[in-house]
């Protein structure tokens, strides 16, 4: 009996010695390269969270459309199919409109003000409603993305030369508004699907900031960068619900810690190559020309009102406000 007694005093005592909480393990999903700042620092961030929360979250970051194209992993958020992701707001726009203002075109000067605006309560009380709209989909931080250039085996000089233009862009209102205004003939296809795209000839033209440029080889499929800097763009770093609402206040905390770091770590690297990367284009042999914005933004004004893709303009005024 003694000796029984015994064995359940040891056993009881290694039941309180286990962990309280098993491990859980989450999904990370983005469609950039790995050598992309949007990814270095998901994977910085994970880790960082495994470690505050002594190892309860082991993240694992799934790069380059691994766990599928943008729509894909929006969709899994709400699907359960992946627990966070990083990604444009002009998806999230498709169930919640409005917050797809900060994506009209000619709306920020450069990316300290898109990061003004992401810290700003004006910003916060859009992503609540998304958060409502979507079921419980959580914005934690916001990282900039580069101001949208354009590219060309074809000059562009102003905006009546893009007429005819076969010009790739996103599946998104916001970003078909420049290209339509000025009579070119704008295509969605997926982003995992561009530089083939470019070098078939299925379209002459793409847009994106030039640190993307870069990493997706697109100049080598291209002729001509014009600095139309029509949108100045963001990713969202996003959290499920069906993770989100578990977490306790603490663990919250710690995420949107994390990842607002990881945001601003990433925004300084954009930053930083951005203004590197006209010369270095120019030194690989692609003509980058500078033209007059002014006529481009008055096309669209006059041509693709913002009202028109259900966005607010008091919410464009707030952003105006924070320049």
């Amino acid at each position: 009996m003694r000796l029984i007694a015994s064995l359940l005093a040891v056993a009881a005592t290694f039941s309180v010695a286990a962990p309280a909480t098993a491990q859980t393990k989450l999904k990370w999903a983005h469609v950039y390269e790995t050598s992309e700042p949007f990814h270095t620092q998901s994977v910085w961030a994970a880790e960082e969270i495994k470690k505050r929360t002594n190892g309860k979250f082991d993240i694992t970051v799934y790069p380059a459309s691994s766990l599928g194209k943008e729509t894909d992993i929006n969709q899994g958020l709400q699907l359960g199919t992946v627990d966070m992701i990083i990604s444009g707001l002009s998806f999230a726009a498709r169930s919640y409109p409005r917050i797809g203002v900060g994506y009209y075109p000619f709306t920020f000067t450069d990316g300290d003000h898109l990061v003004r605006w992401s810290k700003s309560p004006a910003f916060r009380e859009l992503a609540d409603g998304y958060e409502k709209k979507s079921g419980g989909v959580h914005i934690t931080a916001m990282t900039y993305y580069g101001a949208r250039q354009t590219t060309s085996n074809k000059p562009i000089t102003d905006c009546p030369s893009m007429k005819g233009l076969k010009i790739r862009v996103p599946d998104v209102p916001a970003y078909m508004a420049m290209p339509k205004a000025c009579g070119a003939n704008p295509t969605p296809i997926a982003f995992a699907e561009v530089y083939l795209a470019l070098e078939n000839g299925t379209v002459d033209a793409e847009e994106n900031p030039l640190p993307t440029i870069e990493a997706k080889k697109f100049y080598e499929v291209q002729k001509y960068i014009i600095l139309t800097s029509h949108i100045v763009d963001a990713v969202a770093t996003q959290i499920a619900p069906h993770v989100w609402n578990k977490l306790s206040d603490e663990e919250k905390k710690i995420f949107t810690e994390v990842t607002l770091e990881a945001a601003a770590r990433g925004t300084a690297e954009v930053q930083k190559r951005e203004a590197e990367l006209v010369e270095v284009f120019k030194k690989r042999g692609l003509k980058v020309t500078e033209v007059d914005r002014s006529g481009f933004q008055k096309a669209v004004l006059e041509k693709v009102p913002m009202e028109s893709m259900g966005y607010d303009k008091k919410d464009w005024d707030k952003i105006q406000a924070l320049k």
